[in-house]
C-alpha cells in the first residue's frame, strides 16, 4: 500500500500489472481493496496496469471527515491519474460510477474508456432514502443487531437468484454481518452527506469518451432503466446488462462482468 498526499488529504493506493493504466473507483463506505478480489487479478492477467484506491472518507483519510462533496471525489480522482499517469481507462460502481461519469465530463483529457457499473443519472427514492437512513441511524446513535443488518443489505444488494441457494445466501449473511459489526466511521458517515439529488442526464450529453455501461438485473439501488438512460444519454455509449445479478453484480457474477470489462478497454 502506498500513499500520496492529493488535494491536502493523504490518499492510499495500490497498483499491479504493467500495460495501460486503469483505475477503478469504489463506491460508497467500501475500501478499494474490494476490486482485489475479481477484477484486479483479471485485468492484470489481460495486460492490463490497474491501481485501486481509498476514497477520501475511507481510512486512513480521516482528515476529510467533516464534509465531503461529488466535486472533492472528482477531484481526488484527476489528481491520481495526473500523478499515476494519464490517461486512464476508468471503472467506477455505484457511487464510484457517478464519479467516473463526472471525471469523463470535466476532465476528457485524462480519459481513455469509462465504464460505469450500477449507475444513474438522476436521483432513484431507493437509492436517497437508504442513504438517508444510513445516515439517520449513525446520527442517532442507534446500532442495529449485526445480523438484522445483514439480512437487510443483502436484500437490498443482492438477486433473488443468489439469496435463493442456501450456501451462497449464509456466505453472503456471514460477510454482512462481520461488516455491520464494525462500527461507521466519521468518513464514511461524510460520504453518506454527498447530494444525489441532482438529475445529470442532460450534462451527459456532453460527454465525448467511449463510454460502457453495465446494469445488473436485479439491481434495487440502480435499476437497469437508470442506467440504460445513462447510455441513452452519453453519445455512442453501449450498454449491457447482466442477468442474475443486484447491485453488488461485479462480486456476484464477477466472470460475466470481467469479460464485458476487458473486451470494452481492449477495443473488441
Amino acid at each position: 500500500m502506498s500513499t500520496v498526499l492529493i488535494n491536502g488529504i493523504q490518499l492510499s493506493y495500490q497498483e499491479a500489472g504493467a500495460g495501460p493504466l486503469v483505475l477503478l473507483i469504489m463506491g460508497s463506505g467500501n475500501p478499494g481493496r474490494v476490486w482485489r478480489t475479481y477484477q484486479v487479478p483479471a485485468l492484470v492477467r489481460a495486460g492490463f496496469r490497474v491501481a485501486t484506491f481509498d476514497n477520501r472518507g475511507i481510512t486512513p483519510a480521516e482528515e476529510s471527515s467533516a464534509e465531503i462533496t461529488l466535486e472533492d471525489l472528482v477531484a481526488d480522482s484527476a489528481a491520481l491519474i495526473e500523478y499515476l499517469g494519464a490517461p486512464a481507462h476508468i471503472v467506477g460502481t455505484s457511487l464510484g460510477a457517478l464519479v467516473a461519469q463526472e471525471l469523463a465530463l470535466a476532465h476528457p483529457g485524462l480519459i481513455d474508456h469509462a465504464v460505469l457499473l450500477a449507475t444513474a443519472g438522476r436521483p432513484h427514492p431507493m437509492l436517497l432514502a437508504t442513504t438517508a437512513g444510513r445516515a439517520a441511524l449513525h446520527d442517532s446513535g442507534v446500532r442495529l443487531p449485526a445480523q438484522y443488518s445483514a439480512a437487510v443489505e443483502a436484500a437490498l444488494h443482492l438477486s433473488p437468484r443468489t439469496l435463493a441457494d442456501s450456501a451462497q445466501a449464509q456466505q453472503w449473511l456471514d460477510t454482512f454481518e462481520f461488516a455491520a459489526s464494525v462500527p461507521t466511521t466519521a468518513g464514511v458517515r461524510a460520504q453518506l452527506g454527498i447530494d444525489h439529488s441532482r438529475n445529470r442526464l442532460a450534462d451527459y450529453e456532453r460527454i465525448t469518451r467511449p463510454s460502457l455501461i453495465i446494469g445488473f438485473s436485479d439491481d434495487q439501488l440502480a435499476p437497469p432503466l437508470y442506467c440504460r438512460e445513462v447510455a441513452a444519454a452519453i453519445p455512442g455509449a453501449r450498454y449491457v446488462e447482466i442477468e442474475g445479478c443486484g447491485h453488488l453484480g461485479y462480486l456476484e457474477r464477477p466472470a460475466e462482468v470481467n469479460r464485458v470489462l476487458i473486451d470494452f478497454l481492449s477495443g473488441r
